[in-house]
């Protein structure tokens, strides 16, 4: 049987999963199951072991490989599991030898954690897959690691320092898929505004977003994915000003609201730096949209301080939120911190959400009327530059880039 995959948490662990099953059917890795955890919350570790006993129960011959940043920061505690044959570390997982061994049985003779120092990988990796992707839309992993330590996250641990891939392999990678006939390329990293700092000439991402576009003018659309507005520069807001090719769509990692909560999470910015931002992009980019993550309940957090996020959503016009309830990382600097109760967390989580609810339908609503070019994800539906769905009533072939006007909105999708 083919080795199989269950990959949990973000965009970037999925890239790495196609490295790892290209590498696996290479070395003809038989009768297993790799689950490829997150660890950036307790919640996401919490789904990470009760998908492996799943998956074990589900058939009790297969070997259960476990990686990924809950298996790197914890690999004792995963070994430790009776459903669990072997625990291999986030660099390891994309090496090739480590494949080989498991297919010729090496590896599970050196014992049944492989799990290096992340903090010793120095490059990143060249993976066996040039990204994820669907026929419309490809995820291309730029960078890995981050160099900063938010009091609340354990993701540095898990990932490492921060590492760029060299902006010839990333342009490269990306010209493959563009002639396999993806019409939209997404950036992918840990930290990608970090890209190109342990580079020699220390390029900045915009200078490869620049280079990607000058380089590959068959690509129809360019975007990036979660990104630090505090370490936005200043030719990538010149492109965003001047290259249509390049998404009207940012997804922010703001936090909070409150700047003694982001001095305490260790954040780089404040309140007044994220709607400086997010006010200058729209000056040079009209149309531009933005989601955000956003973390409910920091310890110490008030209800001003809460007050503080809320007002944030129409201050910077955010449009899609991602909600967060603190959740205590164990070994963080939040965990050892004054928590707020647990029923505050999600009473203030409720309102957030419903607040980035009616700022998404404030924003479907202004689109009534107006002409979008739509990339089908299938015949039916697509979605805008700015990442809204639209459903189309007259089916187009997936993968094509549509210019359909908007008729109305239906739940949390444009109807054209």
């Amino acid at each position: 049987m083919p080795t199989r995959f269950a990959t949990l948490g973000c965009r970037l662990n999925a890239c790495e999963t196609e490295a790892m099953r290209s590498l696996a059917a290479r070395h003809g890795v038989e009768d297993a199951v790799v689950v490829n955890t997150c660890a950036v919350t307790s919640e996401a570790v919490r789904k990470a072991r009760k998908e492996i006993r799943r998956l074990r129960r589900a058939d009790s011959r297969v070997k259960v490989i476990v990686t990924g940043c809950a298996a790197q920061v914890d690999a004792e505690g995963f070994a430790a599991m009776e459903e669990v044959d072997l625990v291999i570390g986030n660099a390891e997982k994309v090496e090739p030898g480590t494949w080989e061994g498991i297919a010729s049985g090496r590896t599970e003779e050196a014992g049944r954690i492989q799990v290096g120092d992340i903090m010793d990988v120095a490059r990143a990796e060249r993976h066996a897959t040039d990204g994820v992707s669907s026929r419309s839309r490809a995820y291309v992993q730029i960078q890995n690691g981050c160099d900063h330590r938010c009091t609340f996250c354990v993701i540095p641990f898990g990932r490492g320092n921060s590492r760029s891939v060299p902006a010839d392999v990333v342009i490269e990678r990306i010209r493959r898929l563009v002639s396999a006939g993806h019409r939209e390329v997404v950036l992918t990293g840990v930290d990608l505004t970090a890209w190109g700092n342990d580079l020699s000439v220390r390029p900045r991402l915009g200078d490869l977003v620049w280079r990607i576009l000058d380089s590959l003018p068959e690509l129809p659309r360019l975007r990036l994915s979660s990104i630090d507005s505090i370490e936005v520069d200043g030719r990538l807001m010149r492109a965003f000003a001047e290259q249509p090719r390049l998404m009207p769509h940012l997804h922010l990692s703001l936090q909070a609201g409150d700047d003694l909560i982001l001095r305490r999470m260790k954040r780089r910015h404040g309140y007044a730096d994220a709607v400086r931002f997010c006010e200058e992009i729209r000056r040079l980019r009209p149309e531009m949209t933005f989601g955000a993550d956003i973390i409910v309940g920091f310890p110490t957090e008030n209800e001003a301080m809460f007050g503080n996020s809320l007002r944030m959503v129409s201050e910077c016009g955010l449009t899609w939120l991602h909600v967060f309830p603190f959740s205590a990382r164990p070994g963080t600097p939040a965990a050892r911190m004054p928590q707020v109760d647990g029923c505050v967390i999600r009473e203030r989580s409720a309102r957030l959400r419903k607040a980035g609810k009616m700022a998404a339908e404030k924003h479907l609503k202004a689109q009534v009327g107006r002409v979008h070019r739509v990339l089908m994800e299938s015949p039916t539906v697509g979605r805008t530059e700015q990442f809204a769905q639209v459903e189309v009533s007259t089916p187009r072939l997936k993968g094509t880039i549509a210019r359909v006007r908007i008729a109305g909105v239906s739940g949390n999708r444009l109807t054209a």
